[in-house]
C-alpha cells in the first residue's frame, strides 16, 4: 500500500516526507522519549537517514517495511513515528513499534497509534498477526499496548543490548479476528 494515510479520530498516519526531519529528531533526539526504546538517543543526522531510508522503503516492492509519520490532522504537526515491519520469521505476520513526543503522553495518542497500526496491517496488508515488543520498566507502554487490545505473550530474555547492558522485552500481540471481534476497526476510516 502506497501512499499509506489511513485516519483515526484525532491522528493519522502518513509517509514520511524531507520535512520531517525536526519533527522526527524532536522525538528520537529527546532523552525522555528515547528512555524506554532499544536505542539511545539520536543526532539529527542519524535521523535524517532514518527518515531517507524510511521515504526509499516505501517505493520497495514488495514493501516489508511501513515507516510512517503519526499526525494531528487539524494542527498537522507530526506527534509520533510508528513502524510496522513484515516478519520474515512467521507467515502473514508483522512487528510494530512507535514513540511519540513526551509532551503528548497521558493522552491516549498511543493506544489510538495501535489501532491504526492494526487497521494498517490487518485491513490493508491482509496480515493474520502484529506484535509488540516493549522495555520491562515502561509501565506506561504496557497500559497503551492492553488498551489498544494486544494480549501480553511473555518476555524475550537479554533481548536488546543498549545503554552498555542486556535488556529483556515483555513481548504482546494480537490477531486479526480478535481485532475484528473487537470492533475496534470500526472507529478507523482512510481518507486519499
Amino acid at each position: 500500500m502506497h501512499p499509506v494515510d489511513i485516519a483515526g479520530p484525532r491522528l493519522k498516519l502518513r509517509e514520511l516526507t524531507r520535512d520531517d526531519v525536526d519533527a522526527v529528531h524532536a522525538i528520537y533526539g529527546d532523552a525522555e522519549a528515547t528512555r524506554h526504546l532499544s536505542f539511545e538517543p539520536r543526532t539529527r543526522e542519524q535521523v535524517e537517514e532514518i527518515v531517507s531510508r524510511s521515504m526509499a522503503s516505501a517505493d520497495e516492492q514488495p514493501r516489508t517495511e511501513y515507516a510512517l509519520a503519526v499526525v494531528r490532522p487539524d494542527e498537522g504537526d507530526l506527534v509520533g513515528f510508528s513502524r510496522l515491519a513484515l516478519d520474515p520469521h512467521a507467515q502473514n505476520a508483522a512487528t510494530i513499534g512507535f514513540a511519540l513526543r513526551p509532551d503528548t503522553w497521558g493522552a491516549a495518542l498511543g493506544a489510538e497509534t495501535v489501532h491504526l497500526m492494526c487497521a494498517l496491517a490487518f485491513n490493508h496488508l491482509d496480515l493474520h498477526r502484529i506484535w509488540a515488543a516493549r522495555a520491562p520498566l515502561n509501565a506506561a507502554s504496557a497500559k497503551t499496548l492492553l488498551r489498544a487490545g494486544m494480549t501480553e505473550e511473555g518476555r524475550i530474555r537479554e533481548h536488546v543490548f543498549v545503554r552498555g547492558a542486556w535488556r529483556d522485552s515483555v513481548t504482546y500481540s494480537i490477531l486479526d479476528h480478535e481485532w475484528r471481534a473487537a470492533g475496534a476497526f470500526a472507529a478507523i476510516g482512510d481518507r486519499g
